[in-house]
This record gives C-alpha cells, structure tokens and sequence, in this order.
C-alpha cells in the first residue's frame, strides 16, 4: 500500500498542462530544502554508457518523469524503411513507455505506485545474481465530461518539405478528426510557418466547425522551415487566446528540421521556456521519414511538455482522436522519482534509460528542479537491472520507491512511496506479467539498437511474440515484427 504525505511549501509556479502518458505519484519523508543550488552531476543517477552503479557507492537513482514515445515511433518507421535508427537517437525508456501496462489506477487524486521484478530470461547474458525490477506509476483516469475545456493552438510546419506524403496530408487528416471529437466549448488556433509564420485562424470556438475545417483545408506547402518564427508567433496567438481555468496548450507539427531563422536550440528553447512558465505547455509532434528528433525532444522537455512521433494515418489518429481528447487535462507537475536501493541486500544497480532526465539525489525535493508532467489515466514505466548481494532473505527490502510532485490545483507538493522485497524479484521470468515481458523486450530492443549484447534480437521477438499471445495486443504483436525486421537489417 502507498503511503501520500503533503509538505506545507510555497507553490510552484508552473504550467497545468495536458500530457498523453505519464504518471507522478508521491510519499514521507522530508521537507523540501530550498537552499539547495542548481543541478548537478551525480555519480548514482541514470548513466548513458550502460555502466552499473554501485549501492555502497551511492545507493539512491533520481530522475524526472520522461513522458515522451517518440524515439520508439521514428525508429519503427526507419526500420519498416529498411533503415536501423542512429545510436544517438534510441531512447529506451520511450520504447518502454509506448506500451500499455494495465497497472490498477488510485482511487482518488494521488498516484498509485506498483514494484516488481523476475529473473531474467536464460537467453540473457547476466550474471546468476542479476534480476529485472520495475517502477509502474499510474494516475487516475478522468471522463470527458469532467475535464477542463480546452484552448489549443496548433502551429502547423508547412515548409516544402512537408509535402513528402505521410506528413501535411497526415496533419490534416488528424486535425479533421479532432475538431469533429472536441466538445463545442473547447477552442482551437491555428498558426502555419515555412520561411516566415502567419495565423490562418485564431483561437475559435469548436462550435464554430466549419470555419476550422476551412483553416485546415488551407494548409499548403511552400519554402523553407522557420521553426522559430512558427513558435513565437503560435505563443503569441497562444496567449492572446488564453484562458484562466482551462488547459492552454501549442502543438507543434513538424518533421523538426529548421533552416531558416534561429536553428540553433538554445534560442528556440529559451522562448519556450519563458512562455511554458506563463502557464502554456507545449506538445512535439514529429512527423516524416527524416525527422529533427533531438529538437523536438528538447523543445517539448523546456516546455514542460512531450514529444511523439506519428509515420502513419492511423497512428495519427490514435494521438490526435483517442488519446488527445481524453488527455486535456494535467494529474501531476514536476514529477520525479527517487528509487532507494538497500546496500545490505543490493551490490549494484542500472536505470535502463533515462540518461537525458538523470538528477541528482538532492533535487528529489529541491521544487525548483523541473520534472515531468503527467496526464489523467496514464502511465510510466521504469526499469532496473539489479544485482542481489548473497544470503539475502526473500522477505529482505530490496529498494523504496519514492515518487514526488506537484499538485496542480493547490500547487502543494506531495509524495508516495512502495517498496519491494527480494521474493518480488525472485520469480522465473516466464511466470511474471506478459505486460513486464513486454517491457523488456522493448528496453533491450533499445539497448541492442544502441550496441548492447545482453540479449539477440531473435530470442527479444520471440518474448514479445508470446507476450502478444498472452494480452492480445496488436501493438505488441508489432513489437515482434519490428524486432525482426531490424534483426535482418543488421
């Protein structure tokens, strides 16, 4: 059973913003420090290069909630294009969390926490100490009818390059379906840039149908990508059309390569940054066989929002008509996760991924430190390789889970915690959940993209084949596939 403690702290000025998966959740212990400085680098946080962390050494991982999918979108798409995905751009938590996981939801406005683990398979290269754990957070579902009303601006990439089929056309298609789910009191913009940026619509009720359709219907293809220019002035609209109590959102459009105006980050992200804190979140969604995917990761990270990748109509559709409309609401600010680990019953441990959202163990209640927004109904799903020291006892702690945020109504912060024992971690792996085998076939997918050899692609396909036996899920029964399409492809 979680345990929920409020501290008594200053608000935290931020943006309620929607998400479309996440998860916070929060727990006891003590009050933030606000004499803590900035972030800093510390040796127990996530680690890129896949190196095991020492429990004696320091036995606490901190990172913020990462909700973003794109990376696993993009590299499904360049692999359905007989292309494997660069390195740098494989984010194996974004695999992890593109998959359903089916966790219980809270009962009431807090988050539920949910810790288990198994061995691991005998195809895996581990040593016989070496277990999987994993961290699922949930939120609480919300109903349609419940929901804030919502002001949406969409800022549409109309550079020639989103003429390419698979992107405008996909954009509008979506856009169509949207206006025709959203309640007739929500609203919508609509901004398009190529070389410079202009406003087809402003913010205009839903009620007012056809005159959005009319805006997206005229949406045409011409110049180049001034991706600045598109988002200073979809902020601008963004902020004329703001309203109090309702969910003030940009998404942006875009395949993500700007070459016009400022195509360097830094500005960019500074502009989203600075509008993000008046309250208006930002949502990437990247589109196109080429796509800008470390500009729109970043983007969607300072404006306190997330990012997703869309190759097909029907991906499409999911976001923008299943899940988007469902999501206009925000459970959680700033959520970050802080996993204890036991050094009597721990030697080491390895977060597999979350390098770009790594903390250090001091800003877990430092809530000047940004972490991750989160969505009604959504979860978030981390994973660990651990290595149990000998002679533990099955019912010895493993680790406690601690996760914090921010309320978005009162903006008082809050915290959970779980722990899980070493008999939670200590069932074949066969036996554990289909939705936990879905996952590591996903992470390791990741992993072995990214040039790790724990596990061969062919024996990682079969496990997300009998996973998709077992949950009758379409979407992992793709995982499969995808798996083997890259596993000929090497």
């Amino acid at each position: 059973m979680a345990h929920v403690r409020r501290s008594m702290l200053l608000p935290v000025v931020l943006a309620a913003a929607m998400t479309i998966t996440a998860c916070s959740a929060g727990g006891a212990g003590r009050q933030a420090d606000s004499a803590h400085g900035p972030a800093r680098p510390n040796p127990g946080t996530p680690r890129s290069d896949g190196t095991d962390t020492r429990t004696e050494e320091d036995a606490a991982s901190t990172f913020g909630v990462d909700v973003d999918t794109a990376s696993y979108g993009y590299a499904r798409r360049l692999i359905r294009e007989g292309r494997l995905p660069e390195r740098s751009g494989v984010r194996p938590e974004e695999f992890v969390n593109s998959f359903r996981q089916d966790y219980a939801e809270p009962a009431g406005d807090g988050f539920a926490v949910h810790v288990d683990g198994a061995r691991l398979p005998g195809t895996h290269r581990a040593e016989p100490d070496e277990r999987l754990m994993r961290v699922g957070l949930q939120t609480r579902s919300e109903s349609r009818e419940s929901r804030p009303d919502a002001a949406l601006t969409f800022v549409v990439d109309v550079s020639g390059s989103m003429g390419e089929p698979g992107r405008l056309d996909l954009v509008q298609d979506a856009l169509h379906t949207l206006v025709d789910q959203l309640r007739p009191t929500d609203s919508i913009a609509v901004v398009e840039f190529s070389s410079r940026a202009r406003v087809v619509r402003e913010m205009t009720p839903v009620s007012d149908a056809r005159q959005l359709h009319t805006a997206i219907d005229a949406l045409r293809t011409r110049d180049s990508t001034n991706l600045e220019a598109g988002l200073v002035l979809g902020y601008r609209v963004a902020r004329a059309g703001f309203r109090a109590g309702r969910t003030n959102r940009v998404i942006v459009l875009s395949d993500g390569l700007a070459n016009t105006g400022s195509t360097e980050s830094e500005p960019i992200l500074r502009r989203v940054r600075a509008e993000a804190e008046k309250q208006i979140a930002l949502l990437g969604v990247g589109v196109g066989s080429e796509y800008g995917d470390q500009l729109m990761e970043q983007l969607a990270d300072r404006g306190d929002g997330f990012a997703v990748y869309v190759g097909e109509r029907d991906q499409a559709r999911k976001v923008f008509v299943q899940q988007l409309p469902a999501t206009l609401s925000v459970r959680a600010l700033d959520a970050k996760v802080q996993v204890t680990f036991e050094k009597s019953a721990v030697r080491s441990y390895r977060l597999i991924g979350y390098a770009d959202r790594a903390l250090a163990d001091e800003d877990f209640r430092d809530d000047r430190v940004d972490g991750g927004e989160v969505g009604p109904g959504h979860s978030v799903t981390a994973l660990y390789a651990v290595r149990l020291a000998g002679g533990v006892s099955p019912s010895a702690r493993v680790a406690r889970v601690q996760v914090r945020w921010t309320d978005p109504k009162d903006r008082e912060p809050a915290e959970t915690y779980q722990s899980v024992t070493t008999a939670d971690l200590d069932r074949d792996f066969t036996e554990a959940s289909p939705r936990l085998r879905t996952c590591y076939a996903a992470a390791y997918f990741a992993v072995a993209l990214q040039g790790g050899e724990e596990a061969r692609l062919g024996d990682l396909a079969a496990i997300a084949d009998r996973a998709a036996d077992a949950t009758e899920d379409a979407e992992v029964r793709d995982l499969g596939r995808v798996i083997r399409e890259a596993d000929r492809l090497r």
